[in-house]
């Protein structure tokens, strides 16, 4: 049924000129992640067993951590520089140049925050200090992801992902290495960061030789404060989604310590592996709904409603077997150490629903101007996840983080936009989404 479906959708894309572009685009960017999934999963999991589940959970508990800072250095600019750089493409110099600069300074503040942040927590542990430091720094060298917003907007992802490979192949390589000669915590810590590096090296080269000089690229003050005034509501915004995404371990390690965050670090892996499905094709897909909506009202929401539905039917075939396999998988994977990942996975992978049908929705609330809206939703839907974990977790652990995290997800990404007049279209929509076998 899956594939039948992908094929009644793709075929009514067949309007499109760029329909080729989109599908080779699409194909990059899934066998990235594709890639990205198998090494991870292999490595991650030898990681997982040499480091043992209390030295996982602590690495895994500075990782979701310093991800809260992520809205600081990425400052939300994304999707509005694709969309911009869609427009205006002979102006792509001064708003990849102004891009670049902001997300580096958002790179040093993060650090800077980063660290104050911890210390904040009470955290005064040399090693736990030095892993928020040294994680923090990749934020600085993700400045050279504004080269990626160029080949997205150009749907040649390609490029990108031949550059990010090659680095995420070698830090592979070289944590093989450290489990074999039996390295501590700290140099996983330094290997991760490495990776960032690499990959910013590799995409100045790419652009330097596919595209044109990095001297071209210029400063603008005024283009700044035009991308920041459009992004700002994205800033909190990917704030409430940082909040959705780690606060769960964030909590669990402050209120029940890190072999609970090394055990539930363990089921969120194998749940949120999948989420480059929907990020890998929502990326493709986003300049020409973008493009659909200049053109044609009609045409517009028949792309966003396509897809939404394909992304509805792949999240129910991932979810409906995890859950009933995850006592399988888990153990199989990260080992009997683990064996309490299994319940907690069968939760939280229905979670995958929500994060896709939010994903999917992001190019609607981009061209509409609600980016404001979409900040509100995620706030509430940020604060209900803190307080129902903070109900939960002192009784059920990782399985209450679990249910906190798919409620508040639900809220968000689904039943907020019942209750709002601006949002109602889209939440119709949605729903139809859901009923798999619907047509227009």
């Amino acid at each position: 049924m899956l594939n039948k479906f992908r094929l009644q959708s793709l075929s009514q894309f067949k309007s499109s000129s760029s329909l080729r572009a989109i599908i080779a685009n699409t194909g990059w960017l899934f066998a990235d992640r594709i890639l990205r999934m198998g090494a991870s999963l292999v490595v991650g999991v030898w990681v997982a067993r040499y480091l043992g589940v209390q030295q996982y959970g602590l690495f895994n508990y500075i990782l979701a951590f310093v991800s809260l800072f992520t809205p600081i250095f990425s400052l939300g600019l994304d999707d509005v520089v694709v969309r911009h750089i869609v427009r205006q493409p002979s102006n792509k110099e001064e708003i990849l140049g102004t891009t670049f600069w902001l997300k580096l300074l958002g790179g040093i503040a993060s650090v800077l925050l980063a660290v104050s942040g911890i210390f904040f927590l009470g955290e005064h542990e040399t090693l736990k200090i030095w892993l928020v430091a040294i994680l923090a720094m990749a934020g600085i060298f993700r400045a050279a992801d504004t080269i990626e917003l160029w080949f997205q907007s150009q749907v040649e992802s390609k490029y990108t992902v031949i550059a990010k490979n090659i680095a995420f192949l070698l830090n592979s390589l070289i944590k093989i290495a450290l489990i074999l000669t039996k390295a501590p915590l700290l140099a996983f810590a330094w290997v991760t960061l490495a990776e960032f590096a690499m990959s910013a090296i590799g995409l100045l080269i790419v652009y330097q030789v596919k595209v044109s000089s990095l001297l071209l690229w210029r400063w603008s003050f005024s283009t700044a404060k035009n991308l920041l005034e459009e992004s700002l509501p994205l800033i909190f915004s990917g704030f409430a989604i940082m909040i959705f995404m780690k606060i769960d371990l964030v909590m669990l390690g402050q209120m029940t310590g890190n072999n609970e965050v090394g055990i539930y670090s363990a089921a969120v892996r194998i749940s949120e592996i999948w989420y480059f499905i929907p990020a890998a094709i929502v990326s493709s897909v986003a300049p020409s709904i973008y493009a659909a909506k200049e053109k044609s009202e009609s045409l517009y929401y028949q792309r966003i409603g396509q897809l939404l539905r394909l992304l509805a039917c792949i999240s129910f075939a991932i979810a409906l077997p995890m859950t009933f396999l995850s006592d399988k998988i888990v153990i199989v994977m990260f080992g009997s150490g683990y064996a309490e990942a299994g319940p907690i996975l069968a939760i939280h992978i229905w979670t995958s629903l929500f994060v896709f049908m939010g994903l999917a929705t992001s190019p609607w609330f981009i061209a509409e101007g609600l980016n404001h809206v979409s900040l509100g939703k995620n706030l509430f839907g940020a604060i209900l996840n803190i307080i129902i974990n903070l109900l939960l977790i002192p009784k059920y652990a990782g399985f209450g983080a679990a249910i906190a995290t798919i409620i508040s997800q639900a809220a968000a990404a689904f039943l907020c936009n019942a209750f709002d007049k601006r949002t109602q279209k889209i939440f119709k929509i949605q729903v139809r989404s859901l009923l798999l076998f619907y047509r227009n």
